[in-house]
C-alpha cells in the first residue's frame, strides 16, 4: 500500500473523508519552533509520525483549512503561513494534492484526543525511527534536499 495509507482502516477513513470523488485535497504544515525543531504527530487511526493538517472541505482554501485542522488538532493560535508547495500522489483511485505550509512563531495548547493523541517535536535530522516516509521527504527539503512534488 501507498505510503499515505498504510492500513485498510486509514484508507477507508481517506476514503470516506474524500467521497466518492477521484480528488482529496489537504493540507498539511511544517510548524517550527524558535528553535528549528519541527512539531510531528501520531494519529489514532494511522501508524507513524507525521505532520499536522488534513483535508480541505469544499469551497474552503488550503490556508483556511490547515488554520482549522491546526486549531482543532493542536491548539495552535496565531503565526505566518507560507506556502512550501504542492504535492500530489494517488492512493488506490483517488487522486491526492497536498499544500505545505511553513508555520513559525505559534502558540501551541495541545490536548490529546482520539485524532492525535500525541505529538512529539523533533530535531529536523533526528526523527523518530517510526516516522513516515512522506515526512521524512519533507524535513530533508527542509534541510535542502531537492523539492520532488511527490508526497
Amino acid at each position: 500500500m501507498s505510503t499515505f495509507a498504510r492500513s485498510l482502516p486509514e484508507a477507508l477513513f481517506l476514503w470516506a473523508k474524500s467521497g466518492p470523488s477521484s480528488l482529496a485535497r489537504g493540507a498539511v504544515a511544517l510548524v517550527l519552533d524558535g528553535q528549528g525543531k519541527v512539531l510531528l504527530v501520531r494519529h489514532g487511526y494511522a501508524r507513524g509520525w507525521r505532520l499536522p493538517g488534513g483535508g480541505i472541505d469544499p469551497g474552503e482554501s488550503a490556508e483556511a483549512a490547515v488554520r482549522r485542522e491546526l486549531a482543532e488538532e493542536l491548539g495552535l493560535e496565531g503565526g505566518r503561513l507560507m506556502v512550501v508547495g504542492e504535492y500530489h500522489q494517488r492512493v488506490l483511485w483517488v487522486q491526492h494534492v497536498v499544500t505545505l505550509f511553513r508555520a513559525e512563531d505559534t502558540r501551541i495548547a495541545f490536548r490529546p484526543c482520539w485524532e492525535i493523541p500525541e505529538i512529539r517535536w523533533v530535531e529536523p535530522t533526528a526523527p523518530p525511527p517510526d516516522t513516515t516516509p512522506a515526512t521524512l521527504r519533507r524535513l530533508a527539503e527542509l534541510l535542502g534536499a531537492p523539492i520532488t512534488g511527490a508526497w
